[in-house]
């Protein structure tokens, strides 16, 4: 099986089914290439829901973006993981617990929490 990959450059959100392994994590790579690039203080939002699989050579593809986006503010969030999928996040901590999100209604009643918090600072 391949990987889909699907780019919302607005969003800033990608979009993955299929299989994240060996074989397709360099397709990932170089989406992800334009899109932490500069990034700043940006958000970058990984859409696992039709991800079935994920490898190691997977987990280096978040790893990789946390470590582009992460030293200028920016934050790596994931939604909507595959019961196996989060397992393998989980164990390996590619992704910190608070950056793993149920549904995408789940992150914005995060995000929201947030700019509440920084308003009242």
């Amino acid at each position: 099986m391949s990987l889909t990959i699907d780019v919302d450059t607005t969003q800033r959100r990608i979009s993955l089914a299929g299989r994240l392994d060996t074989h397709t994590a360099p397709d990932l790579d170089k989406a992800l290439d334009s899109l932490v690039a500069g990034v700043g203080t940006g958000q970058l939002i990984f859409d696992l829901s039709g991800l079935e699989y994920l490898s190691s050579a997977g987990v280096r593809c978040f790893i990789r973006a946390r470590k582009a986006i992460e030293p200028g503010g920016g934050t790596v969030a994931v939604v909507n993981p595959q019961p196996g999928v989060r397992k393998v996040l989980d164990i390996i901590k590619a992704i910190p617990a608070g950056g793993i999100f149920a549904s995408v209604a789940e992150l914005d009643d995060y995000l929201d929490e947030m700019q509440r918090r920084a308003r009242e600072k």
